[in-house]
């Protein structure tokens, strides 16, 4: 059966990547990113399994009103991938700048907050999953990530305690690994300046020159899968794409 699926961050990278594999199992999609020209490129190839809105993530009431365009449009919702995140400030501690961490948070944790929030009464009346795309940066400290690395931990908790509180909800904290995407761009282009320790920063760099980042498409097969399939007892918790028990969550 076709299930509908809202994924954020949906213009490019992983979330884009996530789309594809969803069209192309025949499931319907409702895509959000503030960038629209991609997102109606995918309508536009496929009329009938895509619905759009072009918001920024701290718009909390557009961000909310997408629930309702996904049940408008086909009567249901299954799953919601929370993609949509951002680094910035990279910046040390002492330099903290409390208004950069307080927007931070808007996008990371509030911003996930008020969608999934939203989409409880559908979800539960569908049994459907809550992804949430994490980092590993959430599980150690790495210096400059404290605003992105704390933000995605306290998403991570955020996870626990829907698990706790919607028992029919599947709730669940992905890391994707190191992404051929524009964040770790952002990183080999900002890191030195923000502080970031050299020799972490060069494992970054290193990783893109010899190619050894993985491509969107890997980790967002996953992600997709788990929008759709993801069981009860992984509810609640936070693991990495590719671990062991994430086998089953491959199409091919």
């Amino acid at each position: 059966m076709s299930k509908v699926v809202l994924v954020t961050g949906a213009s490019r990278g992983i979330g884009l990547a996530v789309a594809h594999h969803l069209l192309a199992h025949s499931h319907k999609v409702v895509l959000v990113a503030r960038a629209a020209e991609p997102m109606a490129a995918l309508q536009k190839a496929f009329p009938d399994q895509v619905a759009y809105k072009a918001t920024d993530a701290t718009d909390y009431a557009a961000l909310a009103s997408t629930v309702d365009l996904a049940v408008s449009t086909w009567g249901r919702l299954d799953g919601v991938v929370i993609n949509h995140g951002a680094l910035t400030p990279v910046q040390r501690l002492a330099d903290a700048d409390l208004d950069a961490w307080k927007r931070l948070y808007d996008i990371n944790v509030f911003s996930a907050l008020a969608l999934a929030k939203a989409a409880l009464p559908a979800l539960r009346a569908s049994k459907g999953r809550i992804v949430l795309v994490s980092t590993g940066a959430s599980k150690k400290g790495y210096a400059s990530w404290g605003a992105y690395g704390s933000s995605k931990a306290a998403a991570n908790a955020l996870v626990q305690h829907l698990a706790v509180e919607e028992p029919d909800i599947v709730s669940v904290a992905v890391a994707p690994g190191r992404v051929d995407t524009d964040m770790q761009k952002q990183i080999r282009e900002e890191g030195a300046s923000g502080g970031m320790d050299a020799k972490v920063l060069s494992t970054f760099v290193d990783a893109y020159a010899d190619g050894s980042l993985s491509p969107p498409e890997k980790p967002a097969e996953v992600l997709a899968k788990l929008a759709l399939e993801a069981t009860p007892e992984l509810s609640g918790t936070y693991f990495n794409w590719n671990d062991s028990h994430m086998g089953a969550y491959h199409w091919s």
